[in-house]
């Protein structure tokens, strides 16, 4: 059997199709039953009520084959969670959303239909989201393509949304520089939208990846950009708001960085600009932290080519680190001890975080190296 046709992919491309989108309730089906098993069940009917009122228009759609053949066709694939360059700790802020009613039911993606030469895993490593208007104004252009130039020359991927306007020229700029770029699409990867960008879509896909979680032949829809920014926010070690108006979407965006831990920026523009209104307003009201270009970002995300000595860097890296780690890990982290190990239950009390969740908060602080384990427990790695 070929990697395409294995039995976990179909069922992920499946539940893709029929799903369209998140869903908590279809989520907790393949937690408890495995996807495969899911999958069965879904198309027979035989699940909770909550699932097949999501399912049911959709559940006789049994076009998974179908999918991985026109994915195949594009040198694309299917990337699901079983897979090396599945973005598994990007997701692991999803665990958490139970607070804000548009975000309960909002889940991380079932599987990725990707087109492109770039890993999903290794390129979202080191990533920062640019976003904002589709009437951008030449500011707007201008500083979007500064920043996103200088942060893909620095080793950052740009991730944006593949629109016009703001997505588009942060695109381009990362092209420019030979950088690598991730376009996440609100409808399926075979389609160009806009079609304007179709030749700016293929030369994202030459050299990062064209990604969405919509099976191909999908068409785009209001509530798929919506559900498309939590994609863009959760990929990204930070979002960079460049233009938005009073009710842009990428305030959607940023709203999802926020909920997701992840460091929200805005640059501001001249304060007659409407294009800049969304901007200015989430700097006033503490919603974003005012940068106006790469340098200003990586104070925030990480360390960039600042000149910085080696020991300069680390310790302004460590602490970024910290500040930027979700709510949940870093909760568990401060129920640690200055020395000693705990087990898992120990640090759930200690914290009042679930196990469920203490061993999530494990598994991203130990990818970004603030804890380890042994025979004894789990125990922190550096200072407090």
């Amino acid at each position: 059997m070929t990697r395409a046709l294995d039995p976990e992919r179909l069922a992920r491309a499946y539940v893709s199709t029929v799903t369209q989108g998140p869903s908590r309730a279809v989520e907790q089906l393949i937690a408890s039953r495995g996807v495969i098993d899911a999958a069965a069940t879904m198309r027979t009917g035989d699940v909770p009520k909550a699932v097949w009122d999501r399912i049911s228009a959709r559940a006789h759609l049994d076009s998974a084959a179908q999918s991985l053949d026109m994915v195949a066709a594009l040198d694309g694939r299917l990337v699901i969670p079983s897979d090396e360059e599945w973005p598994a700790w990007r997701f692991l802020g999803f665990d958490r959303q139970d607070g804000a009613p548009d975000k309960r039911d909002a889940g991380a993606p079932f599987a990725l239909w990707v087109v492109g030469s770039a890993s999903i895993a290794a390129s979202s490593e080191r990533a920062v989201a640019v976003v904002g208007t589709r009437a951008a104004t030449s500011y707007g252009e201008h500083v979007t393509a500064e920043i996103a130039g200088d942060l893909a020359v620095d080793g950052w991927t740009v991730v944006s949304g593949g629109a016009y306007g703001i997505d588009g020229a942060a695109h381009r700029a990362a092209l420019g520089v030979g950088g690598c770029t991730v376009a996440v699409l609100a409808c399926g990867v075979d389609r160009a939208y806009p079609a304007g960008h179709e030749r700016l879509l293929r030369r994202v896909s030459e050299s990062g990846a064209v990604i969405s979680e919509y099976p191909p032949g999908t068409h785009p829809a209001r509530y798929r950009f919506l559900a498309r920014n939590r994609v863009v926010a959760a990929l990204s070690d930070g979002v960079v708001v460049v233009e938005a108006g009073w009710r842009s979407g990428a305030r959607n965006t940023a709203s999802w960085a926020r909920s997701l831990g992840r460091p929200v920026m805005a640059v501001p523009g001249p304060v007659t600009s409407a294009s800049s209104t969304g901007c200015h307003r989430m700097i006033r009201e503490g919603e974003a932290r005012l940068v106006t270009g790469a340098r200003d970002i990586a104070a925030e995300v990480g360390v960039i080519g600042t000149g910085a000595g080696d020991d300069d860097a680390q310790d302004a890296l460590f602490g970024r680190d910290l500040d930027r780690l979700p709510a949940t890990p870093a909760r568990v982290l401060d129920a640690f001890p200055a020395s000693g190990a705990r087990s898992v239950q120990e640090l759930s009390v200690d914290s009042g975080v679930t196990v469920s969740a203490v061993r999530s908060a494990l598994v991203v602080l130990e990818i970004e190296g603030h804890a380890g384990r042994d025979e004894s427990g789990w125990f922190r790695i550096g200072g407090l």
